[in-house]
């Protein structure tokens, strides 16, 4: 073989590999690029759900003017809305929001058997009014809600309100309760409740700030989500064999104890 041809050869393999060294370069570079957009990508994910995590756990500032408790609001600092008979051997307590649709499930569920249990004198259940969905999605709905079924135990009408609020439940996103007019409107529906003193209830806000303290409360207790239902103090709202029937069963056996 000539020189000339062992030189035309040498210099061929010569391209050959600096044109493979360039495309492994690119290749390199792609790569990288590519796990680069991965890591800003994954950045910014992480930013978004910071955001809504925070953003969650949000609420907005306490609302101004004392501290009112409605009639008959007993425990600890006056939060609790009781139902049923003091001397029940057994008491369901229920952190709700009217604005939750977890809580309107609940409620569908069990309302026969706690009205059956209340009634007959085996349950005591205590309501507290909590704002979580307001912090979650904005609005004002929770709160306007639960002043209003405060005001509505002024005059001895809770329980009745109480169960129109959930049956008229809107949208988890819609902030319909954010509306006294709204609330007043399905006043209308529980027979002597729709008079000049809950009306002025309602749009004075006259419970804000005790409704505010009751989330408070809420957040201090380190529970994570409504509905929270504790039976006798045992939470029981995860406990995923308990069913209406388990519920009175349980409830009818302290009462026989």
């Amino acid at each position: 073989m000539s020189e000339k041809n062992r030189d035309g050869k040498r210099t061929a393999r010569e391209r050959l590999a600096v044109e493979r060294e360039k495309q492994k370069t690119a290749e390199k570079r792609r790569r990288t690029l590519v796990v680069a957009a991965a890591v800003v990508g994954v950045l910014g994910l992480a930013t978004v759900i910071g955001v809504i995590a925070a953003n969650s756990g949000k609420k907005k500032g306490p609302s101004a003017g004392p501290v009112v408790a409605p009639s008959g609001a007993q425990g600890k600092d006056s939060l609790a809305v009781p139902v049923g008979k003091d001397g029940a051997r057994s008491t369901l307590t229920v952190w709700e929001d009217f604005r939750c649709p977890a809580c309107q499930a609940y409620e569908a569920a069990y309302r026969p058997t706690i009205h059956e249990l209340t009634a007959s004198g085996k349950l005591r259940v205590e309501y507290h009014l909590v704002r979580l969905i307001d912090g979650n999605l904005g609005g004002t709905g929770s709160l306007r809600a639960a002043n209003a079924a405060a005001c509505a135990q002024d005059a001895g009408k809770f329980p009745a309100f109480h169960d129109v609020l959930y049956e008229n439940q809107p949208k988890e996103t819609e902030d319909a309760y954010a509306d006294n007019g709204k609330l007043l409107a399905l006043a209308g529906k529980v027979s002597g409740l729709d008079t000049p003193a809950f009306r002025a209830c309602v749009t004075k806000g006259t419970h804000d700030a005790w409704v505010d303290k009751s989330h408070q409360a809420f957040q201090a207790g380190g529970f994570s989500g409504t509905p929270t239902v504790l039976l006798n103090g045992k939470t029981i709202s995860q406990d995923r064999t308990m069913t209406p029937a388990k519920l009175k069963q349980v409830v009818e056996a302290a009462g026989r104890g």
